[in-house]
């Protein structure tokens, strides 16, 4: 009977000893759970303090009177910011990093960030700001005629009452084989004549029959450009920078070596749809077409690679309107240079694409100003006209791709105004 109490007792014990097992286990586990969460969760704070610490800009033009707000990105939860500005009769700045442009200058807005443990880490970022005059509340004109004839497109140049000085180039696109819409010679040749005018390009950056100097040359002689004018692909030779004043993707603008040869410029662009822009006319010929085959991946990146065209779409449709203001800029401040859109073949892809779509929206005219911006917007306000009609799938591209920003960003920075005043050249 003993014996049996004896291992009754040892059975309990070992069920005891088993169970307090299971419980140290279960602790462990617990214990290891928590560590590796804790882990996680420093390391994740860990990666969050790493990122690099920002503003969202580093350089903005501001117009008299008006405010742009600046933030610090990717900044840990528990750092402190300050700002401060270099020039306070230039520019102002309050404790939510909101910017107010008193007077035409320049100033530094300065942010110094503390953060780490008890913020004892220090860092200052600095944004370049440029203040430029009121605009006039006077609108810009754009001349337009509904004629699209070699003689019209004189005259509506003419309008203009701009004379080129000095060595003229004529911007357009040649085209992409074998079926895009590019601009007929023969519409183009007397205007060309009319300013003694070169003929120039750039070589593109995605392959294709103009990537390279020897077959863009082969491409504008079986268009027929060579025919009435001097071709010159301006990177050719390679490439030159320009600098971006108030960018917020670009501090400099990559166009062709030979864009330096030339006093003054037209640009005359095929107005039409594009798969990236959503739209292309006078200021993505001004940008993308005027810079050099690095310059065009530059700009597609938002100013980060100047090789392929990866890039996020907003940073893109800005940085084209930053590479066209630094091109006018350099064009004694926009006085040398002007605009001119054929707004003839309107297909929802551009000259770029050899296989564009069938244009289903009917010729509209062609239209001039010494304003890039307010001649794309009235561009597109006249497909708008149009949206219920025959301009329906011009104006889904256009808003697929978000195409106004190129708009909105480029009067923001100074290029011109989407107010405008249309003006008919033909007789009534």
């Amino acid at each position: 009977m003993r014996e049996h109490n004896v291992d009754k007792n040892n059975t309990a014990n070992k069920v005891v000893q088993k169970q307090n097992t299971y419980q140290m286990l279960i602790m462990l586990i617990f214990v290891m759970l928590v560590f590796c969460v804790s882990l996680f969760v420093i390391r994740l704070a860990n990666a969050k303090t790493n990122r690099k610490i920002k503003l969202n800009k580093n350089n903005m033009t501001i117009t008299v009177g008006k405010s742009q707000k600046l933030k610090v990105k990717n900044l840990p939860k528990s750092a402190k910011v300050s700002w401060k500005s270099s020039k306070k009769s230039v520019a102002t700045v309050n404790k939510k990093g909101v910017v107010k442009a008193k007077k035409k200058g320049k100033a530094t807005i300065s942010c110094k960030v503390s953060y780490g443990r008890k913020n004892k880490k220090k860092m200052v970022l600095k944004c370049k700001i440029i203040v430029e005059k009121k605009k006039s509340s006077k609108k810009s004109v754009v001349y337009m005629t509904k004629d699209i004839s070699a003689k019209s497109l004189l005259s509506v140049y003419n309008a203009l009452n701009w004379k080129a000085s000095g060595k003229t180039a004529v911007k357009i696109s040649t085209g992409e084989p074998p079926a895009s819409h590019y601009l007929d010679s023969n519409l183009i040749k007397d205007l060309v004549h009319s300013v003694d005018g070169t003929i120039v390009e750039c070589n593109t950056a995605y392959g294709g029959d103009r990537s390279s100097t020897a077959l863009h040359k082969k491409v504008a002689k079986d268009h027929g450009y060579t025919k009435i004018a001097e071709v010159d692909i301006m990177d050719s030779s390679g490439s030159m920078t320009l600098p971006v004043q108030g960018g917020s993707h670009l501090q400099k603008n990559y166009v062709g070596k030979h864009f330096k040869d030339y006093d003054s410029y037209v640009i005359l662009s095929h107005f039409k749809g594009h798969s990236m822009a959503g739209f292309g006319g006078a200021i993505k010929n001004t940008s993308i077409g005027i810079a050099s085959s690095k310059g065009k991946s530059y700009i597609h990146s938002g100013g980060k690679s100047t090789e392929g065209f990866g890039g996020e779409q907003n940073a893109f449709l800005e940085s084209m309107s930053e590479a066209a203001k630094a091109v006018s800029d350099s064009l004694d401040g926009g006085k040398k240079i002007v605009y001119i859109n054929v707004m003839n073949n309107l297909s929802v892809d551009c000259d770029c694409d050899g296989y564009a779509a069938k244009p289903k929206m009917k010729d509209i005219g062609i239209l001039a100003s010494t304003d890039p911006v307010a001649l794309d917007q009235a561009c597109v306000d006249l497909i708008y006209e149009q949206k219920n009609e025959d301009g329906a799938s011009l104006v889904k591209r256009i808003e697929s791709r978000n195409g106004i920003l190129t708009l909105k960003h480029a009067e923001e920075i100074g290029l011109g105004s989407r107010s405008y005043k249309l003006v008919s050249i033909d007789s009534k």
